[in-house]
């Protein structure tokens, strides 16, 4: 035999080292590592790891792999890594989004909605039912007949109901003092036609003809047979038919005024009235209850007495309404629902009043037109310093009403605040 058939039992080609050379990455580097040929001889680079079992294909470097198989639930799980969930947040962030999807945030909403109108109705109906109600406003014989708009007889009675004899002294309002009188007497007329309301006073000492009892002073009215009297000698009067009646007391007031925090007014000079306990400073402030109730109550700190206390009370209860009625009130329940109980448990009203036509009042109250019925230039002495009416003026203030048309710039005297003496 050749040399080269004495072979056989030799490796066709030498082994390489086993080691890996350094540097090459893996484990043990530096440590002799095999190489295999593959194919047409070709040998794999140095330093490669031993390929895992597998078929060959006749000619490829590498051997074919089997197909890669994606365990169940690692695709969700690589969602959720890549949503920065991780694999223990999937299921967690899956849930927030069924809590975010839109059928459920409406159906939230619904809910909310359904909560808030159930309260808003059940807090209506129990305030209208605070209201106290009198048969005020009744038909006779030669009342006026219905005209364009609403009319509202307002009026504010001296009546102490409610109020102890301690607050009766602190109020200055007199003790023991029995029947009933009404210092604030006033007309307000609100369009059909979307117009400004027109707020007009009746002076008290107004001397009118009055049902059964001949010609008085108009707040003897009140005195003689109440509200109900007052509402018939006013719609003589006047040639208006009313519609509506409010009306409030001393102590009403004052709860009213103390519901919703006190009023912000500005006086322009010190009041100072020991007649109805006023002691006011000059300048802007927050009156109480008890300040605001001697403010609409005082006359004689001012040369026009009774005149110029009408005009303070028609200034007074405008701030009152608009802070009532204002965002700040009627967004906080805090200070709505004082507001609201306090005024509902102080009024009386006909019983064909409800609670949103005060609403409406309120509202209109804000911003109205306002004087006092034109009136003679020269008191009636001879009957006991009664207010004489310019009829003919006051004919047609009360027809532009009637009628639902501007009332003339000319009988529109406004509402200001004076000095006191």
């Amino acid at each position: 035999m050749s040399d080269s058939s004495d072979d056989w039992f030799r490796d066709p080609a030498p082994r390489a080292s086993r080691r890996a050379p350094a540097g090459s990455g893996f484990p043990g580097g530096g440590e002799p590592t095999e190489s295999i040929s593959a194919g047409g001889g070709e040998a794999w680079g140095s330093g490669a790891q031993l390929p895992q079992a597998g078929n060959y294909s006749g000619g490829g470097a590498w051997p074919e792999q089997p197909p890669v198989r994606v365990a169940r639930g690692a695709g969700r799980a690589r969602r959720s890594m890549a949503s920065g969930g991780g694999f223990s947040g999937g299921r967690s962030s899956g849930g927030a989004r069924r809590w975010l999807r839109p059928r459920r945030i409406l159906a939230i909403i619904a809910l909310l909605v359904v909560v808030i109108l159930v309260f808003s109705g059940a807090m209506y109906f129990y305030l209208n039912s605070k209201l106290t109600r009198a048969n005020v406003l009744v038909d006779y014989t030669g009342r006026p007949a219905a005209s364009a708009g609403q009319n509202w007889l307002i009026t504010g009675s001296d009546s102490r109901q409610g109020l102890t004899r301690q607050q009766e002294r602190q109020l200055a309002t007199g003790v023991n003092i029995g029947g009933q009188r009404s210092d604030t007497i006033m007309l307000l007329h609100i369009p059909a036609n979307g117009g400004p309301a027109v707020l007009v006073s009746l002076p008290r000492d107004s001397y009118v003809s009055i049902p059964g009892f001949g010609m008085n002073k108009l707040n003897a009215a009140y005195s003689f047979g109440g509200p109900k009297l007052l509402a018939e000698t006013v719609q003589n009067a006047t040639g208006l038919q009313i519609n509506h009646y409010m009306g409030i007391g001393f102590g009403g007031l004052v709860n009213v005024v103390n519901s919703v925090g006190g009023v912000h007014m500005c006086i322009p000079s010190a009041l100072n009235d020991p007649a109805s306990g006023l002691h006011l400073q000059k300048g802007c402030q927050t009156m109480g209850g008890a300040q605001a109730l001697g403010f609409v109550r005082s006359r004689h700190l001012f040369a026009t007495q009774d005149l110029q206390r009408e005009q303070d009370q028609r200034v007074f209860m405008k701030a009152l309404l608009s802070k009532m009625t204002s965002p700040g009130t009627l967004v906080n329940p805090f200070a709505m629902l004082p507001a609201t109980v306090g005024s509902a448990d102080a009024l009386t009203v006909d019983p064909g009043t409800q609670l949103y036509q005060l609403a409406k009042v309120a509202f209109a109250l804000r911003h109205p037109e306002t004087t006092t019925v034109p009136v003679g230039s020269e008191p009636l002495l001879a009957v006991g310093d009664v207010v004489i009416w310019n009829q003919a003026q006051a004919t047609q203030l009360f027809n532009a009403m009637k009628n639902d048309t501007p009332v003339p710039k000319s009988l529109l005297t406004g509402s200001k605040l004076v000095p006191g003496s």
